[in-house]
């Protein structure tokens, strides 16, 4: 089946949703979006965010996407149920915090949740929490300037992980499970690991983000031939030789 599938978020976090979508469904065509002029969104108002999504998703739809993913969880929240009306014929497939999964594991206990202010404020983010954490201790944690940090790189530095031990540093052997409430985070799981101690267990949205994907393409009879060799190409709203580099690179980092 001709087409790509359109992958967006802010900046560099959608690429570990990307990851995931790649290794899901190695034959399809992936053209990733970074919105880095205007990262982070999650320090941004809900209406800014929707702004810029509908004009990416347009661009997408226009070059003839047959699919869109939003690797964003402040974007899916903010922009889904709207981009969802708007182009009733696309499927378009969301990102959320892996709450559910976290809280049907054994043992889960304590959960912290890492985020962005606005992920934590909106209407998808308290639903589920209202719907998965009556069982257990569900603790929000906001975290803003994280994303905006990880995206400009340098991720072994001491700044970055003074301000991950600003975060969470006080809940550190106190808890068995972290989700990670925007798709930046995944890429400073090892630093957060480090500050928390302990056997710390991880959940994210983008290997279920990756199956959904796969679901909805079925369903509508858009999966790309087997024998297709797949591609992934990125481009940015900051478009710079150096900001490519960096999108590349966070797509071969070993996490």
């Amino acid at each position: 089946m001709s087409g790509f599938v359109g992958v967006f978020d802010s900046g560099v976090g959608g690429i570990s949703v990307l990851r995931s979508l790649v290794a899901e469904l190695p034959h399809e065509d992936f053209h990733y979006f970074g919105d880095s002029a205007n990262a982070p969104y999650g320090e941004k108002t809900e209406a800014r965010v929707l702004e810029l999504s509908q004009d990416i998703v347009e661009r997408f739809a226009v070059d003839g996407a047959k699919a869109i993913v939003i690797a964003c969880n402040t974007a899916t929240s903010a922009a889904a149920p709207t981009l969802r009306r708007i182009y009733p014929d696309l499927p378009i497939i969301g990102i959320e915090p892996a709450l559910k999964p976290a809280t049907e594991a054994p043992g889960h206990g304590r959960i912290l949740v890492m985020a962005t202010d606005i992920t934590l404020r909106l209407d998808k983010y308290q639903e589920l929490a209202a719907t998965y954490g009556r069982g257990c201790e569900v603790i929000s944690v906001p975290c803003p300037g994280l994303a905006g940090r990880i995206e400009r790189g340098d991720l072994a530095a001491a700044d970055l992980r003074e301000m991950i031990r600003g975060y969470v540093g006080s809940f550190a052997g106190t808890v068995g499970s972290v989700v990670l409430g925007c798709t930046h985070y995944p890429f400073v799981r090892r630093q957060i690991a480090e500050v928390l101690g302990g056997d710390v267990r991880f959940y994210d949205g983008g290997a279920g983000t990756a199956r959904q994907l796969g679901h909805r393409l079925g369903e509508c009879g858009l999966l790309a031939d087997e024998a297709h060799a797949g591609s992934v190409s990125f481009a940015s709203s900051e478009d710079t030789p150096d900001e490519l580099a960096l999108y590349r690179e966070f797509f071969e980092m070993e996490l």
